[in-house]
């Protein structure tokens, strides 16, 4: 491996990141995967690649739609709701980010609905979406045809789609609601925080088996707040709260000292919390941790 090959490659692995952190869901995974992308780049012929940028993203996409097929197992015998790693998206880590429609599409809401789609329907969805793929590219990505392309983004569009026209994008509110819902949970101030709370909320929690969390969504306003109640009595009390952009808009971080204890994302509607996901898994936490160390 040429110190010309190492550079080259380098200028495209923030767009490599991008592609497959939003494949796979997983910040760790997709290091990983760039990572194996670059040593086969380093390897291969160089004669034989004429464009570069085309090449590295089929790759990328090829080893992302491996450890998807595989994930599926893992992911069935995983201790209660599997969410996405939280990702701080305020130093360009994803990309620009300059749209309400860019920022909604790294979201934790658009990330959990990636998860109801088969793996080459992400990869299509993904290609399309994000990176603005044409059909005729993407079949050459997956070595599909251009028709079947078009039918798994239909699909996928339609299956996405449905679910997410109950929410709203990111707006202005969400900063607000967030700052009030940091400084409700400093203070311990339960009335504050089912005020932020719609009827219908839903609060998921991922500790993967490796901490206390809720193994089931926690369903509606009522049943949230005691959780919150009985969180702040027992775990919240003497953490320290923040806020900070994760996977395109405001989110919440707790800190016991210098140890980061959760992430919490927020889904709007109408101006109040829909839904939350709250990342507890300390294996989850360890990429954004070692992001917001270098802030």
């Amino acid at each position: 491996m040429t110190t010309a090959t190492a550079d080259e490659f380098e200028t495209h692995r923030p767009r490599l990141f991008g592609l497959a952190y939003r494949m796979l869901g997983s910040a760790e995974e997709a290091e990983d995967t760039v990572q194996d992308a670059f040593l086969r780049f380093s390897g291969a012929d160089r004669a034989r690649i004429e464009h570069p940028a085309a090449w590295l993203a089929k790759v990328v996409t090829n080893l992302c739609l491996t450890r998807l097929t595989s994930a599926r197992a893992r992911r069935e015998q995983y201790v209660g709701p599997w969410l996405p790693e939280p990702v701080v998206t305020s130093d360009g880590t994803l990309g620009p980010l300059e749209s309400a429609e860019q920022r909604d599409a790294v979201s934790m809401a658009m990330l959990v609905l990636l998860e109801r789609l088969t793996p080459t329907e992400r990869a299509v969805y993904v290609l399309r979406e994000a990176f603005a793929y044409g059909h005729r590219e993407i079949a050459g990505v997956l070595d599909l045809t251009e028709a079947n392309c078009r039918q798994l983004y239909r699909r996928a569009v339609q299956r996405v789609g449905e679910a997410r026209s109950r929410f709203e994008s990111t707006s202005e509110r969400h900063e607000e609601l967030v700052t009030s819902f940091v400084a409700a949970a400093r203070e311990g101030d339960l009335g504050g925080l089912e005020k932020l709370l719609a009827a219908d909320v839903v609060w998921s929690s991922d500790g993967g088996g490796k901490v206390t969390s809720a193994r089931r969504p926690i369903l509606g306003r009522e049943k949230v707040s005691r959780f919150l109640a009985g969180a702040t009595r027992t775990f919240l009390a003497g953490l320290d709260f923040t806020a900070v952009e994760v996977n395109g808009s405001t989110a919440v971080a707790a800190w016991a000292g210098d140890t980061l204890l959760s992430v919490v994302a927020f889904e709007l509607r109408d101006g109040v919390v829909v839904h939350a996901w709250a990342v507890v898994n300390p294996d989850k936490l360890e990429f954004v941790r070692r992001q917001l160390a270098r802030v």
